[in-house]
């Protein structure tokens, strides 16, 4: 079930992020709590951040940020991370799947979405809930320790 992040989700929502199966995926290096609590007051405050519950605990979570303007139909999906103790279990489908039906309702006709060239599961995943390939941002993504940068691919979903 999807509810708005709150403030003592910190320490659930840190675990899940810098967890070795999700961190390389995401956009900051794993760091203490300490870090990132900064990190997670800025998605509080942007009222866009969400956390997904099963069995009473924060199984995932998802940022939605809407664009401005001509684009206002657009949405972007990001921060978007599964409990890797719940991978497996449908938590993903039912977040995204939700958070897509939220954001038509609210009128959007657009999503998008970037993932990681070397994200092979998180790409079939997105194609399966109908995400297309859009483009690809050429070495835009760099891990710290890694020699090489890794492609970021640009994925959109039509909501007509």
């Amino acid at each position: 079930m999807r509810r708005p992040a709150r403030p003592d989700d910190l320490r659930a929502v840190h675990a899940i992020y810098v967890h070795e199966a999700v961190s390389p995926f995401l956009a900051y290096e794993p760091m203490p709590l300490a870090g990132f609590e900064p990190l997670f007051a800025e998605m509080l405050a942007s009222g866009c951040f969400h956390v997904w519950e099963a069995d009473g605990e924060v199984a995932g979570f998802y940022r939605t940020t809407r664009y401005s303007g001509r684009a206002s139909h657009v949405a972007m999906l990001g921060t978007l991370a599964v409990d890797p103790r719940r991978h497996g279990q449908g938590i993903a489908q039912a977040m995204i799947g939700d958070a897509i039906e939220r954001l038509r309702a609210e009128g959007v006709r657009r999503v998008e979405l970037f993932a990681e060239s070397d994200n092979p599961r998180a790409l079939r995943f997105y194609a399966r809930m109908g995400f297309v390939h859009e483009g690809t941002l050429r070495r835009f993504y760099k891990r710290a320790g890694d020699e090489d940068f890794v492609d970021e691919h640009v994925l959109g979903l039509l909501l007509d």
